[in-house]
């Protein structure tokens, strides 16, 4: 199964911390492609955070969606992520953007990702490694790129 993977990170050394999770997705899934790593301002928060370094990767996998996204959560746990409140800083973000352009709703995972057609982070990065990017219900990425500008 292809799939899309969205990268970040803002706390501690993020350079450091996605080329882990870099290294630790390649265990797990066969990795195709990486896009340039990305600075961007911090996307709906009110406090105060470091700027995000972002990136997206294109893989292929035999893991289900399911088993891919408690793959994900493991490596976010294994590289010091520890969750509190919505969109804070955070050592590694690690999020399914598609999975073989299925829709899948479950209690745990929504995809294709919910709100990565309003994000120019994971937009931008996944153009540059796939021009013919397409997010199943909602469009081509380069005309959704071209909406946010």
């Amino acid at each position: 199964m292809r799939v899309v993977i969205a990268l970040g990170a803002n706390l501690g050394n993020p350079r450091a911390q996605l080329d882990r999770a870099i290294e630790a997705l390649g265990e797990v899934i066969k990795i195709d492609a990486i896009s340039s790593f990305y600075e961007t301002k911090p996307f709906r928060v009110n406090e105060e955070q470091p700027n995000y370094l972002n990136a997206v990767l294109i893989a292929e996998t035999d893991l289900t969606a399911e088993q891919l996204m408690k793959q994900l959560l493991a490596i976010e746990e294994r590289l010091g992520r520890k969750r509190s409140t919505l969109n804070a800083a955070r050592t590694i973000d690690l999020d399914i953007i598609d999975y073989q352009g299925m829709i899948i709703t479950s209690q745990n995972l929504i995809l294709p990702h919910p709100r990565a057609y309003e994000r120019e982070f994971v937009l931008r990065p996944w153009l540059e490694i796939d021009s013919e990017a397409h997010l199943v219900g909602f469009g081509a990425v380069k005309e959704l790129l071209a909406a946010l500008n």
